[in-house]
């Protein structure tokens, strides 16, 4: 028998299938807003009410937005010749907060991952290939389209990037588009013997003039 209230137990519950969250830290979370003096609990709850209500994913794009179409997408400054597919939108937040990137994003909504189940027809391929059709239309004829693959740099990352890839043969063999990815390898401060054998393949197939 339980001492503890179902509804607590029940708030702890959910707490915990939040991600990196265990039941000592969901239980932790829980008794905060129990000992809240501010009616934080009902603070989070009407927040979280308003954002199950309000946030979509964007009809271009497939971040997360309040409005038919992101700001991004709808923003007249924002380069068209430029598309960068990421996993999550919490990498569009990361590579935002870079301030050095102007062009556009697609989220595809995972990576592949056989050992999780998760097939090229779980993820938005065929939506991407409708954007970048949409992006060839809009941009100056000639021009060309660069697709940045802005996957994790990981096993299932790397067979994304290579799906993408076999995805627009096609384009590349014309030349109406280019697909780069991003440059990853060794950071400030690390030493070469610690470091994993795709670090160092991507820091060296990466390397630069000095």
């Amino acid at each position: 028998m339980s001492v503890l209230p179902s509804s607590v137990e029940q708030v702890i519950n959910e707490f915990s299938r939040l991600p990196g969250v265990g039941p000592k830290s969901a239980s932790r979370m829980a008794y905060h807003y129990l000992r809240s003096p501010n009616k934080d609990a009902t603070k989070l709850a009407s927040a979280l009410e308003e954002m199950d209500r309000e946030v979509k994913n964007c009809k271009s794009c497939f971040n997360v937005t309040d409005k038919e179409e992101c700001s991004i997408c709808s923003s007249q400054l924002r380069k068209k010749d430029k598309l960068c597919v990421v996993e999550e939108p919490i990498d569009v937040v990361a590579i935002e907060k870079s301030g050095v990137y102007d062009g556009m994003y697609f989220v595809l909504g995972g990576v592949i991952s056989p050992a999780e189940g998760i097939g090229e027809e779980e993820l938005r391929f065929k939506e991407l290939e409708k954007r970048v059709k949409e992006l060839l239309e809009d941009i100056k004829e000639g021009s060309i389209l660069e697709i940045i693959v802005a996957t994790n740099p990981s096993l299932e990352g790397e067979a994304t990037s290579s799906y993408i890839t076999d995805l627009f043969k096609t384009y590349l063999r014309e030349k109406r588009i280019k697909i780069t990815r991003l440059a990853m390898g060794l950071p400030t401060g690390a030493d070469l013997e610690y470091a994993d054998r795709l670090t160092l393949k991507r820091a060296l197939e990466g390397r630069t003039d000095i």
